[in-house]
């Protein structure tokens, strides 16, 4: 199974509303950091993508679209392998981004469990050296600009949709080339149902 949408937007740019928007629209299943832990096989091939030896075809076998960690960061090279399939990059205003990831992924509990014991070579592997930076401002907004800018132009127009969830179904649909749903475009992992989540002991999703 080839994939069809690769996402490019980092976590907290409401890419678990895109998963749950792209699968409305026949693009399922889609691949999100959620399952990853639902399938903790796969932090494996998840650690050798990072050492630079990727199965892609493998990671993806279930999955007819990808967004979010980890496959964010590697979305250059996953688009490659994947020539057919059309980019999303899903983007928000960098410093509230930036407050977002500090009350949910990159929160101080959240950092702590993500980089301990066999989690933190999986962690590593798509954080870097965000793990050591995650709460200075300056320079985490400035990574998410070159991340955005380096997607920009990496990424040729006609194969790329810059969106924001805010935006709704129209220019998602106009761009995959499907009719809208008349139900209201997903919304769901805000910042407070986040916290809920971790509070009930859930994964950490993004």
């Amino acid at each position: 199974m080839a994939l069809k949408v690769v996402g490019s937007g980092l976590g907290r740019t409401g890419t678990l509303s895109l998963k749950g928007a792209l699968e409305a629209l026949g693009f399922g299943p889609c691949h999100h950091m959620v399952e990853v832990f639902k399938r903790p096989e796969s932090l494996t091939l998840w650690i050798a993508a990072a050492q630079g030896k990727p199965d892609w075809d493998t990671i993806f076998r279930e999955f007819n679209a990808m967004v979010d960690y980890p496959g964010a960061k590697f979305y250059r090279q996953i688009a490659e392998h994947y020539p057919e399939a059309k980019v999303v990059h899903s983007v928000r205003d960098p410093d509230k981004w930036f407050d977002s990831t500090q009350a949910t992924i990159f929160s101080p509990e959240n950092i702590a469990r993500m980089t301990s014991g066999p989690m933190r070579a999986f962690a590593e592997g798509f954080m870097g050296d965000l793990i050591e930076h995650a709460h200075d401002r300056a320079y985490m907004t400035a990574h998410f600009r070159r991340h955005d800018e380096e997607v920009r132009s990496v990424i040729p127009k006609e194969r790329l949709l810059v969106f924001e969830a805010a935006q709704g179904w129209e220019p998602l649909c106009a761009f995959l080339g499907v009719p809208a749903p008349q139900t209201p475009f997903p919304k769901v992992n805000s910042t407070e149902e986040f916290k809920a989540m971790v509070a009930r002991g859930g994964p950490p999703t993004h």
